[in-house]
């Protein structure tokens, strides 16, 4: 596990469920490719965002997990989704599912993206994470 610092300076807006910055020194670096709403059988769980979300963080969960890491060990979070109206419903996940994937409220940065298609016309989010190890 690196030691990850988790950093909002003063002399930037207060964020909401991220942070600006994460620093950290670490020996190995894990990147985890887009992660979508597929189950293990391949199929898209769901056409509803909140179920994707879901499966993406369950996703995230298990590539995670299969490399010895957790989430404290995420340095980086790029989201993208296909409409901005789920912007709203991202926040609400986020601020139901993250208070238990991060007990002590260390958000890794984020960057949101609002892309017009992903790989498949179903998908409505991806999520892809850098791990520090």
């Amino acid at each position: 596990m690196a030691d990850v610092h988790y950093l909002n300076p003063g002399n930037l807006p207060k964020p909401g469920q991220y942070s600006h910055i994460a620093r950290t020194a670490a020996t190995e670096l894990l990147f985890i490719a887009g992660q979508v709403a597929n189950g293990l059988d391949g199929a898209i769980v769901s056409r509803e965002f909140d179920a994707q979300c879901a499966q993406v963080f369950a996703n995230i969960a298990a590539a995670l997990a299969s490399q010895g890491a957790a989430w404290r060990d995420i340095v980086q979070f790029t989201t993208y989704l296909i409409d901005s109206a789920d912007i709203a419903k991202l926040r609400e996940f986020r601020t139901r599912e993250f208070p238990q994937l991060f007990p002590e409220g260390n958000y890794p940065p984020n960057t949101l993206l609002i892309v017009s298609a992903l790989a498949h016309p179903d998908y409505r989010l991806e999520v892809q994470v850098v791990a520090a190890l």
